[in-house]
């Protein structure tokens, strides 16, 4: 494959700096929705299921996006690399809605002596969300947008 790498450098420290901060409340998220797999009432708590099947893909982008600002961050800078840095964070966003609505599920469902840890796991969530639409918004502030929202699902 022969790629083009553009000369140009940029400073992606505050994108990289903002998808960490996503990271991070996305790996709180996961080990708390997942620690309820593992306590007798709340091991087949309705909605826990789909929601991870939303959490794996919100998770997923998340980890691209983030590998993607890291490498354009260091010595890379194809067009490509930042395409797909973009699309996942826009991918992820989209799957995030879903993990939300199911960790509403989650709560609504939940045994009363589990209603605030759940709570505790959707105000995670809804950092993980602000961190990564402020690094959307620094990308878009950057010049850079989805080219368009179909062709993010491919990642």
């Amino acid at each position: 494959m022969n790629v083009m790498y553009y000369s140009y450098r940029q400073d992606w420290s505050s994108v990289l700096e903002l998808l960490s901060q996503s990271l991070h409340g996305e790996e709180m998220v996961c080990s708390m929705s997942s620690q309820l797999y593992h306590i007798p009432e709340t091991e087949d708590l309705e909605g826990n299921r789909q929601m991870h099947e939303h959490l794996y893909d919100a998770s997923y982008h998340r980890v691209t996006a983030l590998g993607s600002a890291k490498r354009l961050q260091g010595s890379e800078s194809h067009e490509s690399i930042i395409k797909t840095l973009v699309s996942c964070v826009d991918s992820a966003l989209d799957a995030d809605q879903e993990v939300t609505k199911w960790l509403y599920v989650m709560r609504d469902n939940a045994p009363a002596d589990f209603k605030e840890f759940i709570q505790t796991i959707i105000s995670w969530q809804q950092y993980t969300e602000n961190t990564l639409k402020m690094a959307q918004e620094q990308l878009r502030q950057m010049g850079y947008e989805p080219e368009n929202q179909d062709a993010n699902s491919g990642y």
